[in-house]
């Protein structure tokens, strides 16, 4: 690992300044809450920056706000404290940051940080090969080891979007407050996700100077939401395949539906076939099967990955039971 300069700002506007000073000097920086997605790439020797540029000790942007209109996390909020406290009105955003990683790092982890990682591809990963997202000539995984890669959006780059928690957000059309040396602006969170057509240097559109500072969510007594997984086991583990659901209930109807699958695509992805398929409707076991058998269409898996197109219709139906709080097959038995 490359020895690198710690600089901690006092103030968001101190560490904009500081990546823009980096920038302007040719100094490779970063930006870290909790480090612990840095923190490996450091070890894999993915990244070497020159200075990071530390926030944790700033005490702006590290609450959850509440009105009656929206919900405001802070940027610096650790995962565990969003599953704690937003589980009333967001179940499947408390699930998806519940369900990642272990304790230990969902206590230090960060809301922004999660939404930031880099993908866990691991020809991106390893540093004996030179992929196209690195600035080689090709996608290795388009005929080489794809078995955990995109069924969705995958001809450029077969990278997934590693974030639960953005496929959450999605779902609930969240948007991002943002702050760079030009000021502040907000974003709809699938304008923040970058996919490789637009740029395959980046996950994301923020700017070289531009930080998350606070995720915003639109508030609802009729929302209802769940989110379901998929993992190879039931420890620590990346999803195989994951889905968001969340819609506004009007007596038993399903309005503004949201369908949303991780672990599938460059970015969280939009089922929007499905998602036309249960608007207006009554969620039954019925519709959702048909709901789930409509995200998948379209779906172009690669060689080895073909498997993961009856998992990701399965959280879909299970998600949308789920939210409409029928059974889905995921419950516990009773205890004897």
């Amino acid at each position: 690992m490359k020895s690198f300069e710690r600089f901690q700002p006092d103030s968001w506007n101190g560490a904009v300044q500081a990546l823009q000073t980096a920038r302007k000097d040719g100094i490779a920086a970063e930006v870290k809450g909790a480090g612990t997605e840095l923190l490996d790439r450091l070890k894999e020797r993915n990244a070497a920056p020159d200075r990071v540029i530390d926030l944790r000790r700033l005490k702006e942007h590290a609450q959850i706000t509440t009105t009656p209109s929206q919900v405001s996390i802070g940027a610096l909020v650790t995962l565990t404290a969003v599953t704690e406290k937003v589980r009333d009105d967001y179940a499947a955003l408390a699930d998806a940051c519940e369900g990642a990683a272990t304790p230990q790092i969902r206590n230090a982890a960060t809301l922004a940080g999660n939404l930031c990682q880099r993908p866990r591809c691991w020809y991106f990963r390893s540093a004996d090969f030179a992929c196209l997202k690195k600035g080689g000539a090709e996608c290795f995984a388009q005929a080489g080891d794809s078995r955990f890669h995109a069924v969705f959006g995958n001809k450029t780059c077969a990278i997934v979007h590693p974030s639960a928690a953005g496929v959450a957000l999605t779902a609930f059309g969240a948007t991002l407050a943002l702050l760079s040396d030009r000021g502040s602006r907000s974003l709809p969170i699938e304008s923040f996700f970058s996919r490789p057509e637009d740029g395959i240097g980046a996950e994301n559109s923020l700017g070289a100077n531009e930080v998350i500072v606070e995720i915003v969510l639109p508030r609802s007594p009729a929302l209802r939401s769940a989110y379901r997984k998929i993992k190879q086991k039931q420890a620590f583990d990346w999803p195989l395949a994951d889905a968001a659901v969340a819609y506004n209930d009007e007596n038993g109807v399903a309005r503004n539906v949201r369908i949303v699958l991780g672990s599938a695509a460059p970015v969280p992805w939009r089922a929007k076939g499905a998602e036309a398929l249960v608007e207006g409707q009554r969620i039954d076991a019925a519709l959702a099967a048909r709901a789930a058998a409509a995200a998948v269409e379209g779906a172009t898996p690669l060689a080895e990955n073909g498997y993961k197109v009856p998992l990701l219709a399965a959280v879909v139906r299970r998600a949308l039971l789920g939210a409409a709080r029928l059974p889905d097959g995921t419950e516990e038995a009773p205890r004897s």
